[in-house]
């Protein structure tokens, strides 16, 4: 319902994340000034051998969101069930846009009728891999890890999709939706998700203004997100004994999955900042596969994606969702597990 007066919006406000970012080091000083000078550069010495693959992910997230890339992704959802489902499976794994502005445009659909499946099938693959995601998982992990990021996600989607297909009328998934829908979530406005493809979009002002915006948008968001994980990740290396690693998430067999999969639900930070974190986990005897479930299980379990499910689904379909999620991502760091043995 729309509101009679608006207070004016703030000129600007204070970002959390950077002030954590900027006071770290001031903390780490009055314990251990080595340690705060040796994770300042650290930070900043990754930053720069990723830097690379920030710039190319926020320009290659520009170009997307001037041209309008984003409006395609409503196709998905037309045509038979099971195409629907493989094509949401797909597009949700490929796609650059957050699980908020997913929200108002997954409640439009589900509210015309959209099939459960397919929903489910893109609300599992979209939080875990995008443009921006797979250059600095391929920059830090590694170009297979993040091929096999990429794949997980696309089967993680079809697993869900899949198994709403063949249980969709059962007491889990029947009548699934709350009955009041929200329409948006965090600030994000109407959905994005309409409009006219332009590729060519720098004729256009107004696609131009939007590309600068998102450039520099992106490039604070993955720059905020990513030094506080590297400052991390060099107190990880310093502080944390490996063996405790090793002994917890290390070593062969189902367990180590499991535990990956476990942990990385509940722990999950951020997407982005989750790669810095790996990398050190992996560094200190993290079994390969575990660090795969670790990233697949929080990514689908982390805060903004997990809103986006139980804003719009009621309790048995959102756990439904978790299960899913769990079971899948267990499974993908198997198989990675058992890839590069």
């Amino acid at each position: 319902m729309a509101e009679t007066t608006q207070a004016p919006a703030p000129r600007w406000k204070i970002d959390r994340v950077w002030c954590f970012v900027l006071a770290l080091p001031f903390v780490i000083a009055v314990f251990d000034p080595v340690q705060a000078i040796e994770t300042v550069r650290f930070a900043l010495e990754a930053m720069g051998q990723t830097g690379i693959f920030i710039g190319f992910a926020v320009l290659a997230i520009g170009y997307l969101k001037a041209s309008g890339a984003e409006a395609l992704l409503a196709k998905a959802f037309e045509g038979r069930e099971r195409r629907m489902i493989v094509m949401a499976a797909l597009l949700g794994g490929l796609s650059p846009f957050c699980s908020c502005e997913v929200i108002p445009f997954i409640a439009a659909l589900l509210a015309v009728g959209a099939p459960l499946s397919a929903v489910m099938a893109f609300w599992l693959s979209s939080p875990l891999m995008d443009p921006a995601m797979f250059f600095i998982t391929a920059g830090t992990l590694g170009m297979p890890f993040a091929v096999a990021k990429t794949v997980s996600a696309v089967g993680l989607g079809l697993l869900g999709g899949a198994t709403v297909y063949l249980f969709a009328q059962s007491p889990v998934f029947a009548d699934p939706l709350r009955p009041k829908q929200q329409s948006g979530c965090c600030g994000c406005g109407p959905s994005p998700f309409s409009g006219v493809v332009e590729w060519r979009f720098w004729g256009e002002a107004d696609r131009r203004a939007v590309f600068r915006d998102t450039v520099v948008e992106n490039a604070l968001f993955l720059g905020k997100w990513l030094l506080l994980a590297y400052m991390l990740e060099a107190l990880m290396l310093r502080y944390i004994p490996s063996e405790w690693i090793a002994g917890f998430l290390g070593g062969q067999g189902v367990w180590p999955v499991v535990m990956g999969a476990l942990v990385g639900a509940p722990a999950y930070l951020n997407g982005y900042a989750a790669v810095p974190l790996v990398d050190a986990l992996l560094a200190q005897g993290m079994a390969p596969g575990a660090a795969m479930s670790f990233v697949l299980a929080g990514g689908v379990s982390c805060i903004p994606a997990a809103v986006a499910v139980w804003a719009l689904v009621k309790p048995r379909v959102f756990m439904a969702y978790l299960a899913i999620a769990l079971v899948g991502s267990v499974l993908a760091g198997l198989v990675w597990s058992a890839s590069v043995m």
